[in-house]
Parts: C-alpha cells; sequence; structure tokens
C-alpha cells in the first residue's frame, strides 16, 4: 500500500494525473480567453502582469511554466497586439521588463470575471477538498 492508501499498481502515476488536469483547465480558460484573441499562455502572462510590476523574461517564463524560446513568441505577439511592452530596467540597463499596457490591463479586467468562473467550476467538483488541493500544488509547484 502506498501513503494514500492506495495500491500503487492501480494507481495512476502523477505525471498523468496531473497533465490531464491541466489539459482540463487549460482548455476551459483557453476557451474564455478566446474572446479575446488569446491563448491560454497569453492569459497567463497577462495575469502575471496585472499586478503592475515589471517582470522579466526569466521571471515570466518560471511563473508561466513555458520554455524561453516560447515566452518570446508570446510576448512579442503581445508587443504586437499593443497588450504588454518592454521596457530597461531603470536599475540595470541590460535587463528588459515586461509590462501591462492600459490596452492589456482593459483585456485582463473583461476575461478575469469569465476565468475565475472557470476556475470556480472546476474546483467546485472538489467541494471543501479544494483549497486543500490548491495548498497541495501549492507545495508542490514551490522552487526547491
Amino acid at each position: 500500500m502506498t501513503a494514500t492508501g492506495r495500491d500503487s499498481a492501480r494507481r495512476t502515476p502523477l505525471d498523468r494525473l496531473l497533465g490531464r488536469a491541466e489539459y482540463r483547465v487549460a482548455r476551459r480558460v483557453e476557451a474564455a480567453a478566446a474572446s479575446e484573441g488569446l491563448t491560454v499562455d497569453h492569459w497567463r502572462v497577462l495575469d502575471l502582469l496585472a499586478d503592475g510590476e515589471g517582470h522579466t523574461m526569466t521571471g515570466i517564463a518560471s511563473s508561466v511554466g513555458v520554455p524561453g524560446p516560447t515566452l518570446t513568441k508570446i510576448v512579442d505577439r503581445l508587443v504586437d497586439t499593443a497588450r504588454v511592452y518592454r521596457l530597461a530596467d531603470a536599475r540595470d540597463r541590460r535587463r528588459v521588463l515586461v509590462f501591462l499596457s492600459d490596452d492589456g490591463r482593459a483585456v485582463h479586467t473583461r476575461l478575469s470575471p469569465a476565468v475565475h468562473d472557470v476556475e470556480a467550476d472546476l474546483l467546485g467538483v472538489l467541494g471543501p477538498d479544494a483549497p486543500v488541493l490548491l495548498d497541495l500544488l501549492d507545495r508542490l509547484a514551490a522552487d526547491d
């Protein structure tokens, strides 16, 4: 028996469970974001930048969970559509920070309720266990 009390031979592997769950969430979020011509990765970048802080490309890639070259394409697309902009970091001119534009903030404001509804709907399946899952995922996803 495993620590969860289930036979390990019958348990679906963690990577497969997380992958299926992520796919389900991403599909639903992307459907909500499509009204603004965004993918789920575009949404994730906009949502991160909505904190009003400038973020480095490395920080965004780490937070959103995409490789650097993929993030460059995502940010380029968001720059092309005037939803984000890049500025050199005033403290270190070698670093570039990405910020949400006024248009990007408006898009984020319009989409946030729909994305929150999707998340609430998906978490609703778990009932009172939802906060526990979120806490456990935070621990699992934490940097070492």
